[in-house]
């Protein structure tokens, strides 16, 4: 059974606004999740957010900009995630997006 992977009104503006590589890369993250799963252990910088149940992020695009994506298993008995955030690492507050 796959995941339901959704985004907030503001990550999906935020996708919009991404280089079309680091769209390209969130792309395949999702399908990942979709796939296998909200922990992706085999991306860059992935990690659960320390402080806050079920978040959890990783890097998209290393070096100047880096840009992150922040999501957070909503019901893991319907399989739902939401993407919250997708843009660059600088000055992100990870726990209150999440």
């Amino acid at each position: 059974m796959s995941w339901d992977v959704r985004f907030t009104n503001k990550a999906k503006k935020q996708a919009r606004n991404l280089p079309p590589k680091v769209r390209e890369a969130l792309f395949i993250l999702v399908l990942e999740m979709k796939e296998l799963g909200p922990v992706r252990t085999a991306w860059l910088n992935y990690g659960r957010i320390k402080g806050k149940k079920d978040c959890h992020h990783c890097h998209l695009k290393k070096g100047k900009p880096t840009y992150v994506t922040i999501w957070k298993v909503t019901s893991k008995e319907s399989r739902l995630v939401e993407v919250r955030y997708v843009g660059t690492h600088e000055k992100t507050d990870y726990g209150q997006i999440c």
